[in-house]
């Protein structure tokens, strides 16, 4: 899933200078696949519970590379936008069922391994950023994404046939009670809006890192092509080794800790390094390079242990069953991650990008504020 969530990550330069697209209209365009992500989020635990998540993979399994391909091929924004609805699409209905199926395997083998599902997704991700740049100069970006998108299908197939069934996922909730509906508000799910406003600061963070990350260096920094992607790979690095490590570290320290100084400290840091920067850049551009990289090291840090954090919070709630509240957290976190970019390249066409990028560090650390609603008790 990494590697097909980012594939176009390192070519989007080349693509967004290809359509002659201005900040503000490639924000817009990203819009679309903040649709396809809240449909996904939105229907994805009720057709858990109905029908069981590896039935619900078996079809979203084709969506997400069918989105990657149709982006490499767009020759007009139209095509682009509907590339990006069916990323945002098949990304939310493939990441609902996995994390439904890894809340399940972490009671039947009695052992923590969320967060480091979620490392093996970021190191997906470091991938598509390590390969993207190596190929900049000797690929094209529809040769890029749709090679990419093959090997995903090719690898997702056979996978999915290795999940557990609809007999044991608990796609029926708790108590064999087939609640299929969780109310918005309401004391039992008071936290669940916490935990959602938590991922989506973090995911907020996580998408601008993605989609922006390339252009700020190469439109703001004059990092030349390959080297652009040098901060995506730096902030994916990080949230791999924060990720494999998160669950001793919460473990040891306890969620609360982990997410609350991860978010501050990584927040702070985005805005400051950037800041910095692109200030020095005109002085000294191997130094600003080399800063702007610890900037994103840190806040990849940071958001490595928050959403699986977060949606283990989501599936421990009494009273809820767990395909339903990680659901209705990734309704918001989720369309945050894509919609966050957005917002980013409203603020870029108001002001500038530079200062656009302050708007995911000030995120990150409202997230880590909201990690103090995370259970201080180890379990």
């Amino acid at each position: 899933m990494g590697v097909a969530s980012m594939a176009w990550v390192p070519r989007i330069p080349e693509i967004k200078r290809a359509l002659a697209l201005s900040d503000g209209e490639f924000g817009v365009v990203l819009v679309s696949s903040s649709i396809g992500a809240v449909i996904g989020a939105q229907v994805s635990g009720q057709l858990i519970q109905r029908f069981g998540s590896r039935n619900l993979l078996r079809v979203t399994q084709l969506a997400l590379p069918f989105g990657v391909a149709l982006m490499g091929i767009a020759p007009n924004v139209f095509v682009l936008a509907i590339g990006l609805f069916f990323l945002g699409l098949g990304a939310a209905g493939m990441d609902i069922p996995g994390n439904s199926q890894a809340v399940v395997i972490e009671k039947l083998i009695g052992k923590k391994f969320l967060a480091s599902l979620h490392g093996a997704w970021s190191i997906g991700a470091f991938a598509s950023a390590i390969f993207g740049g190596l190929v900049a100069n000797l690929l094209s970006p529809q040769v890029n994404l749709i090679l990419l998108a093959a090997i995903s299908v090719i690898a997702f197939i056979p996978l999915t046939e290795q999940m557990l069934d609809s007999s044991r996922d608990e796609h029926l909730g708790f108590e064999d009670k087939d609640d299929r509906k969780l109310a918005w508000f309401g004391d039992k799910v008071n936290l669940l809006w916490i935990f959602a406003f938590g991922s989506l600061g973090a995911l907020v963070a996580e998408g601008a890192a993605a989609d922006w990350s390339g252009i700020l260096l190469s439109e703001h920094m004059a990092v030349e092509r390959g080297l652009t992607v040098s901060v995506f790979a730096s902030f994916s690095l990080s949230m791999i080794i924060s990720r494999f490590t998160a669950d001793w570290l919460m473990e040891r320290f306890t969620p609360q800790k982990v997410v609350f100084y991860g978010g501050v400290g990584g927040g702070a840091l985005w805005v400051a390094t950037i800041m910095a920067a692109v200030e020095l850049s005109q002085m000294n551009p191997p130094l600003a390079l080399l800063l702007v990289n610890f900037g994103f090291l840190a806040a990849g840090a940071g958001i490595g242990p928050m959403f699986p954090a977060f949606i283990l919070g989501a599936s421990r709630l009494p009273g809820v069953p767990a395909s339903l509240g990680i659901a209705r957290i990734s309704v918001i976190s989720i369309a945050g991650y894509f919609l966050g970019p957005t917002v980013t390249g409203a603020i870029s066409e108001l002001a500038s990008l530079p200062i656009a990028m302050m708007y995911p560090g000030l995120a990150l650390v409202l997230a880590g504020l909201a990690g103090r609603g995370l259970s201080p008790k180890k379990s």
